[in-house]
């Protein structure tokens, strides 16, 4: 998928989603309540559409009782904060921030009110979204995806599967919030593995083209993605590993089953279903500040073999048996 065909995916899209009815926030008027999400991506993620699936599985039935409104920044950290004041203007009884941490303290900084349930995110507590795990205070509470606590995983998987792996492009954001955990989590690993990461630090799309577009085979064996959409990142190293020269290793599913080599994460719309029981709790009743925030159930690895053999190259067996999904 190229960048303008990620550009085309439904933005402004509303999904309406109804449900059964508590003593909570629906119970307070006949009016179908609102939840709002923020996301930083180009379209529905696998999050949300989890997240319809999860209260759909709960008993909710659309077009009835609950709609839920999207708001996408396409990949712009710097328009979350607008993005997330249009939300609250729209006086939602919910808001659900899609997976970054950004995100969350976006829609934190918009109303200390309204209850907020996060899709992912590796650390709302450092990050000052939540006082603990366990008691999270405030109007906040959600799933915490874990990710860059399983960056080393990643690495390491992506090594089993090239034997041959040794420098790997790492380009982030320098200007996000997450940077530094992310390198020093990332150099740690580097270090154990006895791997190179060439880190390209951007601060704008054109330098994340830039810095992507231009890896060479003779330069690097492979490229890495974190998990933040900031900067188009994800979707540019998916435009280079569509031409077949570069190997790549994704943050999600959703860039393997679009030609990216492999991905190793939490299990994304299981994110959005565990998000559903808690925002059911909330429009029944529940205050974010009382429901524990949860961690994932389920993490996925997913290799594309059809992209494997256009870079030439044969998976191991003994990683293709313990993937969760085989694109073929």
């Amino acid at each position: 998928m190229t960048r303008l065909q990620l550009h085309l995916l439904i933005i402004g899209l509303v999904l309406t989603v109804t449900g059964p009815i508590g003593s909570g926030v629906e119970a307070q008027s006949a009016r179908p309540a609102k939840i709002g999400v923020l996301s930083e991506s180009w379209g529905p993620t696998s999050r949300i559409v989890g997240l319809r699936d999860g209260l759909q599985k709960l008993g909710y039935r659309e077009d009835k009782d609950f709609t839920i409104g999207v708001r996408f920044t396409q990949g712009n950290p710097a328009e979350l904060p607008a993005a997330a004041r249009d939300l609250v203007r729209l006086r939602p009884d919910l808001i659900v921030a899609d997976e970054t941490g950004n995100t969350t303290k976006a829609a934190q900084m918009a109303t200390t009110r309204i209850p907020i349930v996060f899709m992912g995110g590796s650390d709302p507590v450092g990050m000052g979204l939540v006082k603990s795990f366990a008691h999270p205070a405030g109007n906040i509470t959600g799933i915490a995806d874990l990710d860059v606590e399983i960056g080393p995983k990643r690495m390491e998987l992506f090594r089993e599967m090239l034997p041959g792996l040794k420098r790997i492009l790492f380009v982030y954001d320098a200007s996000n919030t997450h940077a530094d955990t992310i390198l020093r989590v990332h150099r740690d690993a580097e270090r154990r593995l006895g791997l190179r990461l060439v880190e390209r630090a951007v601060r704008t799309q054109e330098e994340a083209q830039a810095a992507i577009a231009g890896a060479q085979k003779a330069e690097v064996d492979g490229i890495l993605s974190s998990r933040l959409h900031s900067l188009n990142i994800p979707g540019f190293i998916l435009e280079v590993g569509a031409k077949g020269t570069i190997p790549t290793m994704f943050h999600s599913a959703f860039y393997v089953e679009r030609g990216g080599l492999a991905s190793y994460a939490a299990d994304q719309a299981g994110l959005g279903r565990q998000a559903a029981r808690l925002v059911d709790k909330i429009l029944k009743g529940a205050k974010p500040a009382d429901l524990p925030v949860e961690q994932p159930t389920k993490f996925e690895l997913v290799i594309n073999l059809k992209t494997a053999k256009a870079l030439g190259l044969t998976i191991p067996q003994s990683v293709l048996q313990r993937a969760d999904q085989v694109i073929e």
